[in-house]
């Protein structure tokens, strides 16, 4: 990897779609037409929700990523940014923008698309908190952790306090209110090893946003996904 990862930290916790026979990493590094991955409840063995589509994070932002962004100013950090397409799509625009996640695969991607990336969990600590502009929890990463709470609490610090900065989370398609422990699987079997996840419906996010110190500032659906933006109160 090249200078455009910015550090390196080790899992401290179960992460997503880590260990157990890898099938996030095989999907992201050696992808296969439709291959799809399906979040499970550890103790069981039903797919829970649609499957997701990995190559949607190795392709370029399209029109609903970019719309995202257009509802946002300034600096980007894509928490849980995967290989980087929303952080290609800010640098674009010609905004200073930096990806965060943990997958030393997902990582190696970015970095062969040219972006500025760290590798550290979103409680670390991070290059320059309390100055970005707009802080992003895209692609179900609300989940990140198994605490929504502690995670939006997290993002107040790392955005500025200013009237113009936001906070853009992606709910759930469908409304839920849910933590629990999760496992990834392919559709040849192959398993992670268990991580904490949740899932939030937009007003559960609402809700969740609002005991932690910020206001909702926006909600809107487009392309069937949901958004919620927030502001510091």
């Amino acid at each position: 990897m090249s200078s455009l990862l910015l550090g390196r930290a080790p899992a401290a916790a179960p992460v997503f779609g880590a260990g157990g026979r890898a099938p996030y990493d095989l999907a992201l590094l050696q992808p296969r037409p439709g291959t799809t991955l399906s979040l499970v409840e550890s103790h069981g063995f039903e797919h829970d929700g649609d499957p997701i589509d990995v190559e949607v994070f190795r392709s370029a932002a399209d029109a609903v990523d970019r719309s995202v962004l257009a509802a946002t100013s300034g600096s980007v950090l894509d928490l849980g940014c995967g290989p980087g397409r929303m952080v290609e799509a800010a640098v674009s625009l010609g905004r200073r923008a930096l990806g965060v996640d943990l997958s030393a695969a997902a990582l190696e991607l970015a970095v062969r698309r040219g972006v500025p990336v760290v590798q550290a969990s979103v409680f670390d600590r991070l290059p320059e908190e309390g100055s970005w502009g707009a802080v992003l929890l895209l692609d179900g990463n609300i989940g990140i952790g198994g605490d929504p709470d502690a995670l939006l609490r997290r993002t107040s610090v790392l955005v500025e306090a200013r009237g113009t900065s936001r906070i853009v989370v992606e709910a759930a398609r469908t409304e839920r209110d849910r933590r629990f422990e999760a496992v990834l699987v392919d559709d040849a079997g192959r398993r992670s090893s268990v991580f904490p996840w949740a899932q939030l419906g937009a007003r559960a996010l609402a809700s969740a946003g609002a005991r932690n110190g910020l206001r909702v500032i926006r909600r809107w659906r487009t392309g069937g996904r949901r958004f919620v933006a927030f502001a510091p109160c």
